[in-house]
């Protein structure tokens, strides 16, 4: 029946129908409430750290305790991901991930505050396998990378709305409300999840040409039924490659969001009110280079350009993009400094747009949640590590000069990662 459909012009190039631009809103607001609610403790770092009189090292190790859960929780959620399905599982990880961002509010002590980052980071681990998931399961490829630059996006739309929220109520309520008001939009978030959330399959208003569209590029016959377990994933190549991948650049995005406050702050001598336009405008060029790098990799295959360049080229530009971030340390006039972090930021969004993706072009749907939490448990862990090493680096040379150098490289290394070890990018028979 798909074959048959899928012969009427209008099939071959259909637009996003409501339903599916539900689903993509849906995933792109849990994906901004998910990095409100990440990006909060940076934002209040002067605060917090006056009041309970934190050093650099106890910042480092509160971040790295998100960060170990965060690794943990990618291992977890997306093998429940792949058992129990988006629906179920998507609910369970913002619930927690919220309940951690409240909790934080209560806590006065450096472990209090790293036991509250842990829970949100546990919760917080699930948004993206789930997210990319639900895009295989509602998209055809050729689609793919640009619904997820669009929810991806929602990732760098979090990071600018966070400095307006978090001042806003800090200055006039404190710094613990910041945490109490932030964590309750996943709640809200849930409910809705819960009332407008169906696979296609089960959706009502998908009809069977919809349906057909979005399984065209499918062999359903040959579509495994049951989740993979990890040792079936790790006896391929692919597998090392991409988390070797987010393994090199993951660090390089939280580096962004923990420290970059404190950066503008040390350097430009801003205040948390001085830092929210600097941040507003190096976000808002990320969320653009996101879905960018998506409708740029998207725009390649309806070309005719194959799968495997239009990944790769996308991925080679970003990382080209990145490169300049090495000159930073070099430069002292604010607005030269924040064109330079945007533009990194653009290229890492436009990245993960494609990194994503490149997940779902290879791997059965059985498999995508666990490949992306196996990959993202990779980028995490390496955080957690280059948490604690930032902060050590700062505290004893008070520099950024040294990290700056080592994250502008890391996308090429990634890229020569992807090109070696996936010679061509392209669906895996498991």
């Amino acid at each position: 029946m798909n074959k048959k459909m899928l012969t009427n012009g209008s099939m071959k190039e259909s637009p996003m129908s409501n339903v599916r631009w539900t689903i993509v809103a849906l995933l792109f607001f849990a994906t901004t409430i998910n990095y409100i609610d990440r990006q909060v403790i940076g934002l209040l770092k002067p605060f917090i750290q006056d009041d309970l009189h934190w050093d650099e090292a106890d910042y480092g190790n509160i971040v790295a305790a998100f960060q170990i859960a965060y690794a943990l929780g990618m291992l977890i959620s997306g093998r429940l991901l792949d058992t129990f399905g988006t629906r179920i599982g998507y609910s369970l990880s913002i619930l927690v991930w919220s309940i951690g961002a409240s909790i934080h509010a209560l806590m006065r002590t450096v472990f209090g505050f790293g036991v509250a980052r842990a829970v949100l980071g546990l919760g917080e681990a699930g948004n993206f396998p789930a997210a990319v998931k639900t895009i295989a399961e509602w998209f055809p490829k050729k689609d793919r990378a640009f619904a997820t630059g669009i929810f991806n996006s929602g990732s760098t739309i979090g990071a600018i709305i966070a400095p307006i929220i978090v001042a806003a109520i800090t200055l006039r309520f404190g710094w613990k409300w910041a945490f109490v008001v932030t964590g309750t939009l996943g709640f809200i978030w849930l409910i809705f999840w819960l009332l407008l959330y169906q696979k296609p399959s089960l959706h009502k208003k998908v009809n069977a040409l919809e349906l057909a569209y979005i399984r065209s590029d499918e062999n359903l016959a040959e579509e495994p039924v049951k989740p993979l377990i990890w040792g079936n994933l790790l006896r391929y190549k692919q597998t090392y490659a991409i988390c070797f991948s987010r393994l090199v650049t993951d660090w390089v995005w939280w580096f962004f969001l923990f420290w970059m406050p404190d950066y503008l702050n040390k350097t430009q001598h801003m205040d948390i009110k001085g830092t929210v336009l600097p941040i507003i405008v190096i976000y808002t060029m990320a969320s653009f280079g996101g879905i960018m790098g998506g409708w740029l990799s998207s725009g390649f295959i309806k070309a005719g350009r194959s799968i495997d360049f239009a990944r790769k080229t996308t991925i080679l530009i970003c990382a080209l993009m990145v490169l300049p971030l090495m000159f930073l340390s070099q430069l002292s006039s604010l607005w030269p400094v924040v064109l330079l972090l945007g533009m990194a930021a653009a290229a890492h969004q436009g990245w993960a747009s494609n990194i994503y993706t490149v997940v779902s072009d290879i791997y059965p749907k059985n498999a995508v949640g666990t490949i992306i939490g196996m990959s993202g448990f990779a980028g995490a862990v390496f955080g957690a590590i280059s948490a604690s090493f930032v902060g050590l680096i700062l505290q004893v040379t008070g520099s950024y000069t040294l990290i700056f150098i080592l994250a502008s490289s890391m996308y090429m290394v990634a890229w020569l990662t992807l090109k070696v070890f996936i010679p061509r990018i392209e669906p895996i028979k498991i």
